[in-house]
């Protein structure tokens, strides 16, 4: 089994069925796909982690298929994976494949996931806030925004880019309400995680 202290970090969609079972967990909405100010963000990531980024594409993208106004999964499943490489490229972060509806997967840089919810639906009721350095515990009930990096950025880059993945979640979720829920283990330690907390709360 992989130490935990020694997985990579790698950005995938927030959705709530992607898993990775090797890797520590940095969520944005469609990895990132087409989020503005999201490339302001990477470098940032990079210094906070002292690592070149790993980012996986994802199966069943909503944010892909609204982005690219597509109409079949087929397409939007092709096309993500296309762009999400191209992202990669134009960022100069590792492209680390393709998480499908299957067993887990090994991809490349050690990092290994799949999709887990079921297929067209979703099930999320909370949006969940990595703060402390990515996702700790997987919870199939929760999108997942990493607001790791938010102390480092000025306050309105981090308001955009939270609250632009808010909206999307909450409309997927129609009338169900999503409530909020903070993680704050991780290398990054208690005191920087409560920081990026409270910058959360403040833009929310």
């Amino acid at each position: 089994m992989t130490n935990a202290a020694s997985q990579p970090f790698v950005i995938t969609c927030g959705d709530e069925g992607v898993q990775i079972n090797v890797g520590r967990r940095l969520g944005f909405v469609g990895a990132g796909f087409r989020l503005e100010g999201f490339d302001q963000v990477v470098p940032v990531l990079n210094k906070l982690f002292g690592e070149t980024m790993a980012i996986c594409s994802s199966e069943e993208n909503d944010w892909a298929k609204q982005k690219l106004s597509l109409v079949e999964w087929g397409q939007v499943n092709a096309s993500m994976q296309q762009h999400i490489e191209a992202l990669a490229d134009q960022l100069k972060i590792n492209y680390a494949g393709y998480l499908p509806f299957s067993d887990p997967k090994q991809l490349k840089y050690d990092v290994k996931g799949h999709m887990v919810r079921p297929h067209k639906v979703h099930i999320a009721n909370k949006i969940s806030f990595t703060c402390g350095g990515g996702e700790q515990i997987y919870n199939l009930g929760n999108y997942v925004i990493s607001a790791d990096w938010v102390h480092l950025v000025p306050k309105k880059l981090a308001k955009a880019l939270i609250t632009d993945q808010v909206a999307f979640y909450q409309s997927l979720a129609g009338k169900t309400q999503l409530n909020f829920v903070f993680e704050t283990n991780g290398v990054l330690g208690e005191k920087i995680a409560l920081k990026n907390q409270k910058i959360v709360e403040s833009v929310l």
